[in-house]
């Protein structure tokens, strides 16, 4: 006998896939991206799930001991450096002082010898002075301290202190006419400027 189709029984809903008897079919569209809803997916993790624990107070205390720990001694560090600074700036300048001195005292042997002949010829003695001043000024210039005593020179605020303004005809307007105290030393390095008298502009 011939076999005919099965119709579909109207009252049956038609099977659609090939899901498992018993499975809940959903709507399509109905379900989140990600996952289920208000499954794993949609939790926030929480504050310690990818560093792992909180540290401990005890953990705190010791971190915080250690960085005051390196704090004191960065500060001693410092302190101790500042303190050694000192006594190097100091040593040199022993060392400078003594130096200079050191170049003075030929100075200081001449004048002696001035002084032991002053009974003896006193052009002889106005000689021998000179000779020492001479000495003197070539120990400063050795220093860094170059004698300034030139007349004729236009008047120079940095190396010159006015003392007085001279009617002189023969005097360029301006110029330094007499040097009444020696100055020594440009720029920083001055030691005193020249005591000058100036001539008057007219």
């Amino acid at each position: 006998m011939p076999s005919h189709p099965r119709e579909p029984d109207p009252a049956v809903p038609a099977q659609t896939d090939s899901a498992p008897e018993g499975a809940v079919h959903h709507p399509r569209g109905d379900l989140p991206r990600g996952g289920p809803p208000n499954g794993p997916a949609d939790e926030e993790p929480g504050p310690d799930a990818a560093g792992g624990p909180a540290p401990s107070e005890d953990e705190y205390t010791a971190e915080l001991q250690e960085l005051e720990d390196r704090w004191r001694r960065a500060l001693a560090d410092l302190d101790n450096l500042r303190k050694r600074h000192a006594r190097e700036l100091e040593r040199e300048r022993s060392v400078e002082r003594a130096r200079t001195a050191a170049a003075f005292l030929p100075v200081l042997d001449n004048l002696e010898l001035a002084l032991a002949h002053a009974g003896a010829d006193a052009g002889a003695i106005v000689e021998g002075v000179r000779a020492v001043r001479d000495q003197a000024v070539n120990v400063l210039e050795l220093l860094g301290y170059p004698r300034h005593a030139e007349t004729g020179v236009a008047f120079d605020p940095a190396r010159h202190e006015v003392v007085g303004v001279v009617h002189d005809p023969d005097a360029v307007p301006g110029t330094v006419v007499e040097v009444l105290r020696p100055g020594y030393g440009d720029g920083e390095r001055q030691l005193r400027p020249a005591a000058v008298t100036v001539a008057k502009r007219e």
